[in-house]
């Protein structure tokens, strides 16, 4: 199973980027795919800030709600994590990471397939 995020980059305060994150090994179908985020100094907090279900279903933390968009394509077995209006309280490292539908989307603890990360940094 691997996992191979891409995308962060150092950007603007109010800037977009677009992380991806492809998938390899798992039944994409059956998983169920949440983006995390460790700030500098801290440990990863322990949910997703957007998570989206085998079924497509969408959630996020109040943080990024309205402002980061969650999605999958299917033919490519990769996850994406829109994120716009981006603050500088946004800099951290992003991770994505799978768990098997059975396990429970929401259960986060029970995350099991993680990628390395990737530096997203905002500036003002």
């Amino acid at each position: 199973v691997q996992l191979a995020e891409s995308g962060g980059d150092s950007v603007q305060v109010g800037g977009s980027l677009k992380l991806s994150c492809v998938v390899s090994g798992l039944p994409f179908g059956d998983t169920c795919l949440g983006w995390f985020r460790q700030f500098p100094g801290v440990e990863r907090e322990l949910g997703a800030i957007a998570g989206i279900s085998d079924i497509g279903t969408t959630s996020y933390a109040d943080s990024v709600k309205g402002r980061f968009t969650i999605s999958k394509d299917y033919a490519k077995n990769t996850v994406y994590l829109q994120m716009n209006g981006l603050k500088p309280e946004d800099t951290a490292y992003y991770t994505c990471a799978a768990v098997s539908r059975f396990m429970g989307c929401e259960a986060w603890n029970s995350y099991k397939f993680w990628g390395q990360g990737t530096q997203v940094a905002v500036s003002s």
